[in-house]
């Protein structure tokens, strides 16, 4: 199977409002043939609705959509050819698998010798085989979700919409489902939009990550870079940073960040000037050492498999996520410490 032959979408200023709710704001963003897409971002920033407006369930109030020359944003959701996976898969329950994948083939009128030969295609991709004849109601979570990725692909779309299709799974079945996913994406050579709030899943799936807020694209770069280096502290929260505090910087040859009394070494994203600004540090790189210093006491702490992660606060009354390689127990008086490439300081 392959998906149909193009070369970018694209999206100019794409803008939805709900009465004076402005629910996306301006939108653009190009997408080639082959990438992976994860729009992330917290419940209502709007990651859901660009979906929907992608595959023509919702207008535009402004802006358009174009697949190569061709504006789309005007065509009904019909028309476009895209794929479409849901949160809750909307597999018809009367209907086995077969039919379920076979069914856009069917509205389209496609002669049945090559439904079959489409739908058995499709199966054999998502690994379906032996369960062609059962119900949505006889299979797992796991294959039903594969059942609607199949349907979504048998009609070889230039472009597949997921809406956070793992979410309803298992923590095992979504380490399982994201490797196929990923997989099915390498064999089809479409693009895909993926949906979701997990960071771990957009970080392990794409090629590049739109990280969403308010209606707003407020970064968008490849999982390295949103990792390492996000453009803004609200990104960095989301990207993980659970400490984002508020410090006074310094230069002092380099520059120097307070934390109460005590003083960290630390890294600049953007023009930092002397005074107020706001720091972000993981929990995984702040982490007890001789003669750290910041010094707090621990007040909680869970074991994870080979590490400590908790939560200490300092004298001031700053709590801060942190992560230990040996036990620590609350009442437990820590000096914590991190790297200077992993203290991120951002204009306050």
């Amino acid at each position: 199977m392959s998906s149909q032959d193009f070369r970018a979408l694209r999206l100019e200023a794409m803008s939805r409002d709900f009465g004076s709710l402005n629910a996306l704001k301006g939108i653009s963003l190009e997408v080639k043939r082959g990438e992976f897409i994860a729009l992330l971002g917290p419940s209502g920033c709007g990651k859901s609705t660009a979906l929907n407006c992608l595959a023509g369930l919702l207008p535009l109030s402004s802006g358009s959509i174009w697949l190569d020359d061709k504006r789309i944003d005007t065509l009904g959701p019909e028309n476009r050819g895209f794929g479409m996976v849901f949160q809750n898969y909307a597999l018809f329950p009367h209907m086995s698998v077969r039919k379920n994948i076979g069914f856009g083939l069917k509205m389209q009128r496609r002669p049945q010798d090559e439904i079959d030969r489409r739908v058995a295609e499709a199966m054999r991709l998502v690994r379906l085989g032996p369960q062609a004849e059962k119900l949505p109601g006889q299979l797992s979570g796991g294959q039903q979700q594969r059942v609607a990725i199949a349907r979504a692909i048998v009609v070889e779309p230039p472009l597949v919409l997921m809406d956070e299709p793992l979410s309803n799974l298992d923590a095992k079945l979504r380490l399982e489902m994201r490797a196929e996913i990923r997989r099915i994406h390498n064999s089809l050579g479409c693009a895909t939009i993926y949906v979701t709030h997990d960071q771990d899943e957009a970080l392990s799936l794409a090629d590049r990550i739109v990280v969403l807020r308010d209606g707003q694209m407020r970064q968008v770069g490849t999982p390295d870079e949103l990792y390492g280096r996000p453009a803004h502290p609200d990104v960095a929260e989301f990207m993980g940073f659970r400490n984002v505090l508020p410090t006074t910087a310094s230069f002092d040859g380099r520059l120097s960040v307070t934390l109460g009394p005590a003083s960290l070494w630390a890294t600049p994203v953007g023009e930092i000037a002397p005074g107020p600004a706001t720091l972000a540090i993981r929990p995984e790189d702040l982490s007890p050492v001789m003669n750290g210093p910041i010094q707090a006491s621990v007040l909680t702490a869970e074991y994870r498999g080979r590490d400590f992660y908790g939560v200490a606060v300092t004298a001031e009354g700053t709590e801060l996520y942190f992560r230990a390689e040996h036990r620590v127990n609350p009442g437990e008086a820590l000096t914590l410490s991190a790297e200077p490439a992993r203290v991120l300081v951002y204009p306050a």
